[in-house]
């Protein structure tokens, strides 16, 4: 028995109703329709039944249908009729998250304990198994690795990951997709995977939105405020969101040199004043019930005002203990960025005849222009502009050619141009032109029986990168790549019941250097070290293999997993001693050598009592890393533990509370060791205005414990550590408003790759 869930009155599909198969008034069977409506329930007896399909804000509805042996199947269009005597609203949010382990990802559904763990995506991220944000950079590992891309809604953001992790509120996540083992459908950059924040997307006819601001209290306080409207009626919805984050930021620290007869200390502060907004703009329009169309824009701006302040002291030779001042080196330095970034896209969506059988063109067009105004105390200002254009053009195409086999194919082409120029002292000084296209086809084939589905894919690339560097009195810098290179990535997986499922996967990933990876113009100096990329960079590649279990509970549901890493020619910070002043050193980048890294990984969403559940996590990894750091080769082996505890206590029916702790452990790499890092967090949030509004309050690092400190021996013996404000204390209220009922809309499959539609940011 097969068929489609349909609106009576729009014609578009019903996803998520429940489907009911009895004879005799008992149930034989049940399912629930995907995403598209569509529903499909085998190995009935060939005899007659009724068919009861229900969904939220429809009348039930009822029929019968006959299995003989001369009609062994039978297929139905499922009309449903809204019911106009039902609520009005319904809101339905999880006490607590959920994680889900698909074929090639594992899910996250964002409940009520993770929406008072953060007022930002950043702050949620920090909460989520195998994720690490750095609370200074807000930079992203994955399974301690910061080789990962961030997606948001199925596609890579123009907007840089850390800023645009600060910009996107809590409240507005449904959904963050682990994806560490990407199929061939996805792009191979990204050692350790991909990360896909899935926003919410209203689905009522009529009116809707939400309206969320909240105030962060550290040294100053911070805002982070957003705006959410949908109107949805007939053939057209139409959504606009709006977000505003502002807030002054505060970091310092010190950085120790013990090296004999180089003994010095560094002192730095930091100051950042920060303005951000970020909106978008879109429209769906449904053809019929086979054609779709949607186009969006996103605008971003974002204003940064800094100031830093770096103090050397050196020892007096001659006073053992005390400070030489006359030595004393002082750098002010005061900067200025304006960047704009802005995105087009145009989506069609051809559906056919036969069910989950579809072609889809996407076009999308951003744009960023970055202006930096710096003055030193020296005195010495730097002027940098930056533009960047990107496009992409994407064609997929899904066809189940039996009911357990599917086949899939795209291409995808992708162009990429960066200019930089550079004036000092108002005078010309450099400027570079970064040029790279990548051209990709892609193919899969599914196949399920049984227990058992299985996927195949490889993903074919061509790549070019051609970049020209130039700097007065200096010979032009060059770089160039051109490579061809096959992806095969595969995946198992076995459910031999509703309680148990085992994941196989294995795929081969890319990380290819970046523009400041390989620009060799200066990008900051200090008195001390001087920064700079390395245009002798080539790309690293990756093997990853990996192998989960996830069993369902009476309590809930606990995932374990292993994986195994084999990365070639990894990329790797490294600090060298400048050729030309001995006293500095030079932050650059190098192929230093391959590394292997393996690990275990442990997570659980647990009941136990009504007013009492818990998430918690814990990860082991092993990494071997090999090198060369000042032409002194070098191996290190190291194992990372990593543990989190999220539990929730539920008072009532509307107030509850959050009680989190997290660890971080120590890393080794080849050129420092990082030391371990911990911190409690205490949050509560109050349902109020009959479930329209939730008021959130947050304690982070209640016990002020929470900051960066390393040792280092290459290529000078070294101690230092950061700070900045983690203690902070936040408040928020996020308040749902509409006048339609709730009606599910119809995804687009590309941006969904089970995630949500052109929704959000």
């Amino acid at each position: 028995m097969s068929g489609k869930v349909v609106n009576k009155t729009t014609n578009t599909a019903v996803p998520y109703a429940s489907i009911v198969i009895k004879d005799a008034g008992k149930i034989i069977n049940g399912v629930v329709a995907d995403d598209n409506g569509a529903f499909f329930i085998k190995n009935l007896e060939l005899k007659k039944y009724t068919l009861e399909v229900e969904f939220i804000g429809y009348k039930k509805y009822t029929t019968t249908f006959e299995l003989s042996t001369t009609k062994k199947t039978s297929k139905i269009e499922v009309l449903l009729e809204e019911d106009i005597t039902e609520l009005q609203s319904v809101d339905i949010v999880k006490e607590h998250s959920l994680i889900e382990q698909k074929t090639d990802r594992k899910i996250i559904n964002v409940g009520k304990d993770l929406l008072s763990a953060g007022a930002t995506a950043a702050e949620i991220m920090n909460n989520i198994p195998s994720v690490s944000v750095d609370p200074q950079t807000n930079a992203v590992s994955l399974r301690g690795n910061s080789n990962v891309r961030i997606f948001v809604d199925g596609k890579p953001s123009t907007v840089d990951a850390a800023q645009l992790l600060q910009q996107i509120p809590s409240t507005s996540i449904k959904q963050i997709e682990l994806i560490t083992n990407p199929s061939a459908k996805y792009n191979p950059e990204g050692m350790s995977g991909i990360i896909n924040i899935v926003l919410n997307k209203n689905a009522k006819i009529g009116f809707n939105g939400s309206v969320n601001s909240g105030v962060t209290f550290g040294e100053t306080p911070k805002t982070n405020s957003s705006f959410d409207m949908n109107y949805r009626n007939g053939k057209v919805n139409m959504y606009a969101n709006y977000g505003l984050t502002t807030g002054k930021h505060h970091n310092y620290g010190n950085v120790e040199t013990l090296e004999p007869n180089e003994e010095s200390s560094q002192n730095f502060d930091f100051t950042n004043d920060n303005t951000a907004h970020l909106a978008k703009v879109g429209l769906d329009f449904y053809l019929n019930d086979t054609n779709t169309i949607s186009i969006y824009t996103t605008q971003n701006i974002n204003k940064e005002n800094g100031r830093s302040e770096v103090i050397v002291d050196f020892p007096d030779t001659s006073n053992p203990g005390e400070i030489d001042l006359s030595k004393r080196i002082t750098q002010l330095f005061d900067s200025k960025n304006d960047n704009y970034t802005q995105t087009y896209n145009l989506d069609y969506k051809k559906k056919f005849k036969k069910e989950g059988h579809t072609l889809e063109f996407e076009g999308n067009y951003s744009n960023n222009d970055n202006t930096e105004n710096s003055v030193f105390s020296k005195p010495e200002t730097n002027d940098i502009t930056t533009k960047g254009e990107n496009v992409l053009l994407n064609l997929d195409y899904t066809n189940p050619l039996t009911e357990t086999i599917k086949l899939e194919a795209g291409l995808e082409t992708r162009i990429e141009n960066t200019k930089n120029n550079f004036l000092k002292d108002g005078d010309y000084n450099s400027n570079f032109n970064y040029e790279r296209n990548i051209y990709s086809a892609y193919t899969t084939i599914s196949k399920q029986w049984k227990k058992w589905n299985a996927q195949v894919g490889a993903r074919f690339e061509k790549y070019t990168a051609d970049a020209l560097f130039k700097k007065v009195n200096e010979a032009d810098g060059t770089f160039n790549d051109d490579l061809f290179t096959v992806y095969p990535s595969g995946f198992l997986n076995y459910a031999p019941n509703d309680n148990d499922s085992f994941n196989f996967s294995v795929s081969k990933r890319v990380d290819r250097p970046s523009i400041d990876q390989v620009n060799p113009i200066r990008e900051w100096s200090t008195p001390l070290i001087d920064s700079e990329g390395n245009p002798e960079l080539y790309p690293q590649f990756t093997n990853s293999v990996e192998l989960n279990y996830t069993r369902k509970t009476k309590i809930g549901s606990i995932t374990s997993g292993v994986f195994y890493r084999q990365i070639n020619d990894e990329i790797s910070r490294t600090l060298s001693e400048n050729p030309t002043d001995s006293e500095k050193l030079i932050l650059s980048y190098a192929n230093l050598g391959d590394n292997n890294a393996y690990g275990v990984e442990l997570s659980g969403n647990l009941d136990f009592t009504k007013w009492y559940s818990a998430n918690i996590s814990f990860d082991l990894y092993n990494k071997k890393t090999k090198g060369y750091v000042e032409m002194e080769y070098i191996e290190v082996d190291v194992t990372t533990f990593n543990s989190r505890i999220s539990n929730t206590f539920k008072a009532n029916k509307n107030l509850r509370f959050q009680l989190t702790g997290m660890y971080r452990g120590e890393d080794l790499g080849l050129q420092f060791l990082r030391k371990p890092m911990w911190k409690i967090d205490l949050g509560s949030s109050l349902t109020v205005l009959k479930g329209s509004g939730t008021i959130t309050a947050r304690v982070s690092d209640v016990f002020d414990t929470m900051n960066f400190s390393f040792d280092s021996t290459n290529p000078k013996i070294q101690t230092g550590e950061f700070h900045w404000e983690s203690q902070t204390a936040y408040v928020g209220f996020n308040y749902r408003f509409g006048t339609g009922k709730n009606k599910a809309i119809q995804r687009k499959a590309r941006d969904k790759n089970e995630t949500q539609g052109s929704g959000g940011f």
